[in-house]
């Protein structure tokens, strides 16, 4: 089975967040870069399945050089072999794009990417994949299981959870679910060294066109300042939930 891992290059959820030109771009400046968490979940699952089921891996972003360390930390954790698509990822379009075409020059039986990046948000590439391929797709997935060509997985849907039997070859956004984190890997110093032996292929973008741009970003307005009630005064309280937090 030839599986591949869609790998985001996203902010640290630590790094403090700025704009430039007029908050229309993000500031990179002194920000950490990591493997989006919905895609860390998908590479472990991938490499459990290279493990128990002698998978191959393989993990491909879309991005500038930039992105190669989260590609070769990638690599250390365990996957095989790595595909950076050299292109400013603009836009979810864009993106889907790039990826269906790797999938379709790498013929994968099964694609892992995260049901969301951390950054954006947007939630569509996946979807997008799918659509531009016509391969079977299961969004939120919690657990996948394959047998042969056979597809058990488990997903998140509004009030539970449910369970799809499908078949390869299969596009999934994947979630916390598909492993625990207390599963997710640290790479060891083998695992640092022997990535720096394995192949990152670069490839030229395919055109496509780029639907959406960013107008301008806002950050979320400062919390206002706590007022402190002393337990004894209940009436200041009530005329403060009456008149300024207008709750009661």
């Amino acid at each position: 089975m030839k599986i591949l891992v869609c790998i985001s290059h996203v902010p640290d959820t630590t790094s403090k967040i700025n704009f430039t030109n007029g908050d229309s771009e993000f500031d990179t400046n002194g920000v950490q870069y990591v493997i989006n968490p919905n895609d860390e979940f998908g590479l472990t699952r991938a490499i459990w399945f290279q493990e128990k089921q002698g998978a191959t891996v393989t993990v491909v972003n879309v991005g500038g050089p930039d992105t190669e360390p989260t590609l070769r930390k990638a690599l250390a954790i365990g996957a095989n072999e790595a595909i950076r698509v050299n292109a400013t990822p603009t836009d979810g379009f864009f993106v889907a794009k790039q990826l269906a075409e790797v999938i379709k020059n790498g013929n994968y039986d099964l694609v892992i990417a995260g049901k969301e990046s951390l950054d954006y948000n947007g939630g569509m590439v996946p979807g997008m994949i799918a659509g531009i391929l016509s391969y079977n797709f299961l969004n939120s997935c919690t657990s996948v299981t394959v047998e042969g060509t056979n597809v058990t997985a488990v997903r998140e849907i509004d009030g539970g959870k449910e369970t799809v039997s499908t078949s390869l070859p299969l596009i999934i956004g994947g979630q916390k679910g598909l492993v625990e984190e207390k599963d997710l890997r640290i790479p060891n110093m083998r695992g640092i060294m022997t990535a720096r032996s394995k192949a990152l292929t670069i490839v030229e973008p395919i055109d496509a066109s780029t639907n959406t741009k960013a107008v301008k970003f806002e950050k979320p307005a400062a919390k206002s300042a706590v007022k402190l009630v002393s337990p004894d005064n209940l009436d200041e309280l009530v005329s403060l939930l009456h008149n300024e937090a207008k709750v009661i």
